[in-house]
């Protein structure tokens, strides 16, 4: 699903190298502090809260932000397989300073409420990997039916406006089933440092993903193409047979993880340009 056994060497190897370390990221998170991101230039205020959404398998927990006023392009988040934590939430409200309704979900609601990994990032991989199996590509999409759905009932989404998604690690290809899931509203999907994007079964994400009518980024760790050297020329034949527009780019020197602000590996350069690229294709895809 995502590659997260080679994400805890990343940050392993990051920690030997003397930056901050699990046990300081554990402090941050446990004190309900995350890195902080840069502000947004000309940010509009907003409204943030805590919200529980109904499902075909039960009642999701997730954080809701949007301008104070006014209705804007929907976007949904789904984090990567340490889930809704400060550090999403943070990352969510960021978008929304930028003009988006967004949603930010916990994906495991199934079996715990966020936080579902006690100290963010730092948690450990075996702790949390566990929560990840217990999803599918039914779940998911069943899922993204009923939060696109929600979204679609609130007073500060426009109707009238394409929805975004955007995944991290396992997220990425949730982001594609989403897409699929819901065609006819989606019309924007990124995908940061996602993991199983491609495989070789009918259903695969990217197979999905090309039978809508979506916009595509998606922003690949340079150790991730390493590992995988062919996934991206995949993406681009793919797309491109579909006649899709898709910024397919791996970024130089991040690593597996390397967006979110509470990851041992955060590149703040390269997450900065994953988070610019982000913005156009929304400006683009959602006006």
């Amino acid at each position: 699903m995502c590659d997260q056994d080679h994400f805890e060497q990343d940050r392993q190897r990051y920690d030997a190298l003397g930056m901050v370390t699990r046990r300081q990221f554990g402090v941050l998170v446990g004190a309900g502090i995350s890195m902080m991101l840069p502000q947004v230039v000309n940010a509009v205020a907003v409204t943030e809260s805590d919200v529980e959404i109904k499902t075909t398998d039960g009642t999701a927990d997730c954080y809701f932000v949007h301008p104070a006023s006014g209705s804007a392009a929907a976007v949904l988040v789904w984090p990567d397989i340490f889930g809704l934590r400060p550090a999403f939430r943070q990352m969510g409200k960021r978008l929304a300073e930028s003009g988006y309704s967004v949603l930010v979900v916990n994906p495991f609601y199934r079996v715990k409420k966020a936080p579902t990994a006690p100290n963010g990032a730092a948690t450990p991989i075996a702790d949390v990997r566990p929560l990840a199996q217990g999803l599918n590509e039914t779940t998911q999409m069943t899922d993204a039916k009923a939060f696109i759905g929600w979204l679609d009932q609130q007073a500060s989404v426009a109707k009238n406006r394409k929805v975004g998604t955007q995944g991290y690690c396992m997220g990425g290809p949730i982001a594609f089933r989403t897409a699929a899931a819901v065609p006819d509203r989606v019309g924007a999907v990124a995908s940061f440092h996602g993991g199983g994007l491609v495989n070789d079964t009918p259903n695969s994400p990217h197979v999905l993903a090309a039978k809508t009518h979506a916009q595509f980024l998606i922003a690949i760790a340079a150790n991730d193409d390493q590992r995988s050297p062919t996934e991206k020329d995949v993406l681009k034949e793919t797309f491109a047979k579909a006649n899709l527009p898709a910024e397919i780019e791996v970024y130089e020197g991040a690593a597996h993880g390397w967006c979110p602000p509470d990851s041992g590996v955060y590149n703040e350069p390269q997450a900065e340009k994953a988070w610019s690229r982000l913005l156009a294709l929304y400006g683009k895809a959602l006006a």
